[in-house]
């Protein structure tokens, strides 16, 4: 499994930057809220490659024939 990370950076006017790294599609922007709920408001953003990949839970069954 893929390690997720978020990374704040603090400016120095008190802003912060936010980047995801290994979480993709809307679960990134969900994270992001959640941890900085009550602590600051997002005001913009802009969407990465990684956003924008397919989210895909597979689960794998092997069948074997009896024959």
């Amino acid at each position: 499994m893929r390690e997720e990370k978020i990374v704040i950076t603090i400016n120095e006017d008190s802003s912060l930057d936010v980047k995801t790294d290994g979480i993709k599609g809307e679960a990134c922007i969900s994270e992001v809220e959640t941890l900085l709920e009550g602590i600051a408001e997002i005001k913009s953003g802009k969407k990465t490659d990684e956003y924008y990949q397919k989210v895909s839970q597979q689960n794998t069954i092997k069948i074997q024939n009896k024959g």
